[in-house]
């Protein structure tokens, strides 16, 4: 092992680490160069981001809002076994980074300096990769789209080849009264406690799981191996959470909820025959007063055992 670390200590290529959380565990001489970290630091990614964009080095971020940046990018990084995409840094250099994820959410990257290959090239594929993520984001709130999630679903219940064993749990969420809101404060208004809902929601997800917003107040949270009663308790904290929001300083006293179906995925399932489970189950906890969260009621024994 310790040769593996002196390798990778002295490899021309970047390396880092992170664990489930984002945080920096492991950076090669190369990568802490590139992006501006001590030897004996473990920042956040998010924070190391954040200082790196204000400091105006590292990765070239190219917008006016960096903390929407940052909430679109969150949604996406770490929802993908493996990807692979191209960046610049403010150096000049031009890198093609890959991410490859463990079930665990432990993450390695590893780049390699691509400057050199024709600017041509590089152009189109930048245009392809900006149109592709544009496709897949909600313009509104920043986080993935129905298209993204949709298929995000689609794969968790292909996992496991299919076999029918539990692989987690899908939770539907819907703005309490949103239609209220709307009609009394006017669409921009309501514009703003979505985009409040999104940021307040992602900043409780977990590196594994994918929260999007499906249409109007509707949003879908896939929480891959994870139980029912895990995820309960997962969206109770973000019950919590919006509760205890004040998206608007000049309504002090304005607040909002929302509710929760929550359905157990299993291995072969029909996505539309899932989520239809988990909306059945959002409309129980509208019946049952709303704020709160309802899971489906005749799941079958093997729903709610931990995935192996």
């Amino acid at each position: 092992m310790l040769q593996v670390a002196q390798l990778m200590e002295a490899a021309g290529v970047l390396v880092a680490v992170y664990d489930q959380d984002d945080r920096v565990r492991f950076t090669n001489r190369a990568f802490r160069s590139a992006w501006f970290i001590e030897e004996d630091e473990y920042p956040l990614w998010p924070e190391l981001m954040r200082r790196n964009f204000h400091a105006g080095r590292g990765t070239i971020i190219k917008t006016d809002d960096f903390e929407s940046w940052l909430l679109t990018t969150l949604a996406r990084r770490g929802k993908s076994g493996f990807r692979a995409f191209e960046t610049d840094l403010h150096d000049g250099r031009w890198l093609w980074m890959t991410e490859t994820m463990q079930p665990s959410g432990w993450m390695l990257c590893v780049a390699s300096d691509i400057t050199s290959i024709r600017s041509d090239e590089r152009t189109l594929r930048q245009d392809r990769d900006f149109a592709l993520k544009a496709s897949q984001t909600d313009e509104l709130t920043g986080i993935p789209s129905r298209r993204f999630v949709m298929s995000k679903l689609d794969e968790l219940v292909r996992s496991h080849g299919g076999v029918a064993e539990p692989v987690g749990c899908l939770a539907v969420l819907d703005l309490d009264n949103f239609k209220y809101i709307n009609d009394r404060f006017g669409h921009a208004f309501g514009d703003l406690i979505l985009k409040d809902f999104a940021i307040t929601l992602q900043r409780l997800v977990r590196r594994t799981d994918i929260f999007g917003r499906v249409g109007g107040e509707e949003f879908v949270l896939i929480l891959p191996n994870t139980t029912p009663d895990e995820a309960e308790v997962i969206v109770h904290r973000m019950l919590l959470a919006v509760r205890q929001s004040r998206p608007l300083p000049e309504h002090a006293g304005f607040r909002y909820t929302f509710s929760a179906g929550i359905a157990c995925a299993v291995g072969g399932d029909d996505v539309g025959e899932l989520y239809r489970r988990a909306d059945l189950a959002l409309y129980a906890a509208k019946m049952k007063g709303r704020d709160q969260i309802s899971i489906e009621p005749d799941a079958h024994p093997a729903r709610a055992a931990r995935p192996s």
